[in-house]
């Protein structure tokens, strides 16, 4: 850049979503069982689960990829780079883009995850121990790594722009969505496909995190074991799914008269540094993450309504993120709606905070918030407004998304409503 010129920041907006959940297999779908607070947990059916102290999920039901692809295709696919491809042909039919008018060098995709493809690892280490080496499926690489969605959806768009797979956790989805938005705000691309997707709902999956004593095991219960913010939570429910948005740089959503769902306004990111698992006791990992959102926003606390809390359930995540709100907000935290869709949706790892984020653009556009179900008692050190129970229409200006992951990753994105 010559001395003395100033780069121009671009305003981003979000013109297109995609969802697969276990409440929805469209964005449509997913935010109208949210906001009526219907729970898309129940008894575990994609794996053997007798021998486990948990036998519930929240599956992702009658998804059926030949609505999508070929069957070829989806044998070529693990099932989380398949819900990758559905969301994000939703989204991209949603934002009304042709793909034959696209400049692809100015159009990338980032689509994050937390595992990746844990279902062909497993199948294809039992076909190894039972078989021998040659029997393995030769697709078994590109089937599990991590940013295989990120390059099948390039692939299937003809996007050549920039394009990665960040994996952080349960930040994963959000974290992709952040750097897409900084790519289009710094000119490197115009439009971005971006989110999260995961599909760990498998024997290793759902044995490892029962094994982290991480889950709840309300077995009687399972639609009213996800409570975020509730005294009586004994951990988070295993989901799956996708959440994907089209980005696009503003001058050119407006060009060409599109729908604009919310201003993607700011991104703050952050790490603990301090536990593999557990988060900072002081909150001050998410309360940086938050107050760096706020800051790249230029927006003050009292300018917010919402935020779309990473609230997993567990007692040491609700707790420690309710301390970061009221850190980063003061006074203004009690005026706040924090709630958290996971207590519909369960814990969908690395997609949890683009399904937020999907949810939460919805929200600003409808003028709705949905509730944070299974809130029965109160609990003294999760002392925030949760909206429980019941959605609450509202209007939306301003709202965070948090994602906070195991590895101290912290992430929020910060949503506007569009004004011209």
């Amino acid at each position: 850049m010559p001395e003395g010129r100033v780069r121009t920041l671009r305003r981003v907006v979000i013109t297109g979503v995609g969802a697969v959940t276990p409440v929805g297999l469209t964005a449509p779908e997913t935010f109208e069982n949210l906001a009526a607070g219907r729970s898309g947990v129940g008894p575990v059916t994609l794996v053997d689960h007798k021998d486990f102290d948990v036998h519930f999920a929240a599956e992702v039901k009658g998804f059926d990829p030949a609505k999508y692809m070929s069957g070829k295709e989806a044998r070529h696919l693990d099932r989380f780079s398949q819900f990758a491809i559905a969301a994000a042909s939703e989204a991209m039919a949603d934002a009304g883009l042709e793909v034959s008018k696209l400049d692809p060098n100015r159009a990338g995709v980032m689509i994050g995850t937390g595992i990746g493809g844990l279902s062909e690892i497993e199948a294809q280490y039992r076909r190894f121990m039972e078989r021998g080496p040659s029997r393995i499926n030769p697709f078994l690489v590109p089937k599990m790594m991590a940013n295989a969605a990120s390059g099948n959806v390039a692939i299937r768009l003809g996007l050549k722009g920039p394009n990665f797979c960040v994996v952080t956790a349960c930040a994963s989805g959000l974290h992709s969505m952040g750097e897409a938005f900084r790519a289009i705000q710094h000119g490197v691309a115009d439009v971005m496909v971006t989110g999260g997707a995961e599909a760990a709902i498998t024997h290793l999956g759902l044995g490892g995190f029962c094994a982290a004593k991480a889950l709840s095991t309300r077995n009687d219960d399972p639609q009213g074991a996800s409570r975020p913010f509730d005294r009586d939570r004994d951990g988070f429910v295993l989901g799956e799914g996708a959440g994907i948005v089209v980005m696009e740089a503003l001058d050119r959503a407006q060009k060409r008269g599109a729908r604009i769902y919310a201003e993607v306004t700011g991104y703050g990111l952050s790490c603990d540094a301090f536990h593999i698992t557990a988060p900072d006791e002081n909150g001050d990992g998410g309360f940086r993450a938050m107050r760096m959102a706020m800051e790249d926003a230029a927006l003050s606390p009292d300018q917010y309504q919402y935020v779309s809390a990473h609230g997993t359930s567990t007692q040491m995540n609700d707790k420690i993120e309710t301390l970061a709100v009221k850190r980063a907000f003061g006074d203004h935290a009690r005026k706040l709606a924090v709630a958290s869709i996971k207590s519909m949706i369960g814990h969908l790892l690395g997609a949890a905070g683009s399904v937020a984020l999907v949810s939460a653009a919805l929200s600003i556009f409808r003028g709705v918030v949905p509730p944070t179900i299974n809130y029965n008692t109160p609990d003294p050190n999760c002392d925030l407004d949760c909206v429980p129970n019941r959605a609450r229409e509202m209007k939306i200006r301003n709202v965070l998304v948090n994602a906070l992951g195991f590895g101290g990753h912290n992430g929020t994105i910060s949503l506007g409503e569009f004004s011209g």
